[in-house]
């Protein structure tokens, strides 16, 4: 049976992208951005977890894991809809007993078999949990800490790659304000599925986007840089920190134009305020506004769905910053708001964009191996440790500067884009 008999079977979107941008999309994500930018390798195992709205995508990433000489193992889940919503059901009807279960045999045993995981992104109801009490939610949250707990500890010793990518749906386009071509067509721009060569252009935007890293790495991790984010929505200091260097084109997030570090939490001081909307378990949250004190969050506040924020905040450790992560509207190739941080975070547009995550950090920010340090030394490094990592982005004009214990600085993120 050909492929487009076999989708044909079941009920597909008014759009679908042609076979060709898909079996592209696969071709990127697989070959690509999982293994860190260098793809899957004959006999590792990758995990693929997908809605049934992304089935026409499915083919595709099968084709391309097989001819890669990898094995499949595959966590397919039903959409949420008026007419089903797993999610919504267990929340409503879960007892604290539930919120706090985890399986962690099962859980072990695919962290310990998996050497890759990719995730599609496919909302079907981009407010599904809207209502639902953020207290069960963060409790579920924590309750699952160490399944990402196990996943760094592999990941930070080189046995384990994942990547998110985005799959268009009607819902997400509505609230975007698209229409699902229209939706899709920022997807095949940013991924570069537009091109005879998407894998080709990723390595070269990953080289342009290599080399303004390292030269930020060797500006401002000199000791005692501070950080100085200044505009008409921020007046924020982060400290970089010992042992810090700045990461980005990883292959982590398909499209991925940003370059992010995990600052030392101890030294935020100031406020920031984000003018794009936060979706958040299965929640809108629009005009987050945080400001810090001795790098703690000591005021949030939102202008819609502040309680699902302060639930959020109030989670051990999520008052304290995770990442800071800046983009260059020059090497961005998206132009609208996609109602989805994937996409939102990495944004060009006049100004670029910031987006800073509370919650924990990312270790492979650490200028060192990883797989070392222990969880004390971590903790005194001021990386922060939580089940929380939300990122929220701000699209509002700001400049940044490094700032040295000499007394000297530096101007080095203006009008969009690095001056280095």
């Amino acid at each position: 049976m050909k492929l487009e008999q076999s989708l044909a079977s079941s009920p597909v979107p008014a759009y679908v992208p042609e076979q060709a941008v898909l079996a592209r999309y696969a071709d990127v994500l697989v070959n690509f951005a999982l293994g860190g930018g260098k793809g899957v390798k004959k006999h590792e195992v990758v995990f693929v977890a997908l809605h049934e709205v992304a089935k026409p995508l499915l083919p595709h990433l099968q084709r391309a894991i097989l001819k890669a000489g990898a094995h499949m193992v595959l966590d397919y889940r039903p959409d949420d809809g008026p007419d089903m919503s797993l999610s919504r059901t267990f929340y409503e009807l879960a007892g604290p007993h539930h919120l706090s279960f985890f399986p962690d045999k099962h859980m072990r045993g695919v962290v310990d078999q998996a050497d890759h995981l990719l995730m599609m992104i496919s909302e079907t109801d981009k407010k599904v949990l809207a209502g639902i009490p953020p207290e069960k939610m963060m409790k579920r949250g924590q309750a699952w800490k160490p399944y990402m707990e196990w996943r760094n500890e592999k990941e930070s010793a080189g046995k384990f790659t994942w990547t998110l990518g985005l799959y268009g749906t009607e819902a997400m386009a509505k609230e975007a304000g698209l229409s699902l071509k229209e939706y899709w067509e920022q997807i095949i721009q940013a991924c570069f599925l537009d091109k005879k060569d998407p894998i080709g252009e990723w390595k070269k935007t990953y080289r342009l986007l290599e080399s303004t890293r390292v030269k930020l790495n060797k500006l401002t991790t000199k000791k005692g840089c501070r950080l100085h984010v200044e505009g008409p929505a921020a007046d924020l200091w982060i400290a970089m920190g010992e042992k810090r260097q700045w990461m980005g084109g990883s292959g982590r997030n398909v499209p991925s134009f940003e370059l992010f570090t995990s600052p030392d939490w101890r030294g935020t001081e100031g406020w920031i305020r984000f003018n794009q909307p936060l979706y958040r378990y299965g929640n809108l949250i629009e005009g987050v506004e945080l400001r810090f004190k001795k790098g703690k969050v000591v005021s949030a506040a939102a202008t819609k769905n502040e309680k699902v924020l302060e639930a959020m905040i109030a989670t051990k450790n999520a008052d304290k910053i995770g990442e800071y992560s800046l983009t260059d509207k020059r090497f961005s190739r998206i132009t609208k708001f996609m109602a989805e941080t994937l996409f939102d975070e990495n944004v060009g547009g006049p100004q670029g964009n910031t987006h800073l995550a509370v919650g924990a950090s990312y270790h492979d920010c650490y200028a060192g191996e990883p797989s070392k340090p222990t969880k004390a030394e971590w903790e005194k490094l001021g990386y922060n440790d939580s089940s929380v990592h939300t990122d929220i982005v701000s699209t509002e004009p700001r400049t940044v500067t490094a700032h040295f214990e000499d007394g000297t600085s530096k101007v080095i993120y203006q009008d969009g884009m690095f001056t280095l």
